[in-house]
């Protein structure tokens, strides 16, 4: 338990220095492919590990949803990983994980916890498509390790909003965003498939254009093709796109290095620059003005990021 008691400040300087750590964990062996595949989830999203408490199973819930805990007086709904996953596992798991998402608790029932690793996130890559549709989209990213095997993280935005999702509620969430007038286009960043949709439909319903990036680097590369393309035809870069909006974690360049160098380069320094983070604690929201970040603010409400975007766009 004691890993997990650094100081936010400290995880959050790993952070601007391009480095995340990585748990380790097992779902147990699967019947169907007999093997025992590693997974990771990023450190900065867990709050402790535990053994197995007693669950309050609760009836009529969705697959793989297989109760709730207290957890010093709060409860918090319990995941069975495995299931969730359509594995066929016999062994029945050991480990709770706590998991914590923009002020969000989450238990995940794994087999057993490796221990924790800390990597680069040049390490971190996009897994490649085949993967990437493995376990419904579950997947965000993929390393190798020393060991030559290879560890799939797990997208935690994914799994709470398959076992929060309510139509009515996300289709009221969107009825209310307010249109901008002039045209717009922004470019956004985000490794979580369930991110990018949210943001998409988000923008969608202000009529603001968008390209799209799963990660800082894929950004990065981006930005540079749109300001090479300026200059080719002796325009402002802001004639092509008027923000950036960028995720913190990310495989390969997190959203902390992807601000700095855009605020490094003369081309690109004055495009304004939002983070959209569920590390919402203070000492992130300063690594980003650290970095040059314009704005800073948690997910997801897509209210509150239109509210965002809005007054960004129309300065």
């Amino acid at each position: 338990m004691s890993q997990f008691m650094q100081s936010v400040d400290e995880r959050t300087q790993m952070a601007g220095a391009n480095r995340l750590e990585i748990l380790l964990f097992s779902l147990g062996l699967d019947q169907k492919t007999d093997r025992e595949e590693v997974f990771g989830i990023n450190v900065f999203k867990v709050r402790e590990v535990l053994n197995v408490p007693d669950i309050t199973r609760a009836p009529d819930v969705a697959g793989g949803i297989e109760g709730m805990v207290s957890l010093r007086g709060e409860m918090v709904p319990v995941i069975n990983l495995a299931h969730f996953c359509e594995m066929d596992v016999e062994e029945k798991p050991g480990i709770l994980i706590i998991s914590e998402y923009n002020k969000t608790l989450l238990g995940l029932l794994v087999h057993s916890v490796e221990h924790i690793l800390r990597m680069e996130w040049s390490q971190i890559k996009a897994p490649p498509p085949v993967m990437a549709n493995r376990l419904g989209g579950l997947l965000t990213a993929v390393s190798e390790l020393e060991d030559s095997r290879i560890v799939m993280i797990l997208d935690v935005e994914k799994v709470l909003a398959s076992v929060s999702q309510n139509d009515e509620d996300e289709e009221r969430m969107f009825s209310d965003i307010e249109v901008i007038e002039s045209p717009r286009m922004i470019l956004f960043a985000d490794d979580s498939s369930v991110a990018r949709k949210q943001i998409s439909r988000t923008l969608d319903a202000m009529g603001v254009k968008y390209i799209s990036a799963k990660n800082g680097l894929e950004a990065w590369e981006k930005l540079k093709e749109l300001a090479d393309r300026a200059a080719a035809n002796g325009v402002h870069l802001k004639d092509y796109i008027q923000a950036v909006l960028t995720d913190v974690e990310m495989p390969e360049m997190d959203g902390y290095v992807l601000t700095k160098k855009i605020k490094e380069d003369s081309r690109l320094k004055d495009i304004p620059v939002v983070m959209h983070s569920s590390l919402s604690a203070d000492a992130n929201i300063s690594m980003g003005k650290a970095v040059g970040a314009d704005f800073y603010i948690p997910k997801f409400n897509p209210e509150d990021l239109s509210a965002m975007m809005f007054q960004v766009l129309s300065e």
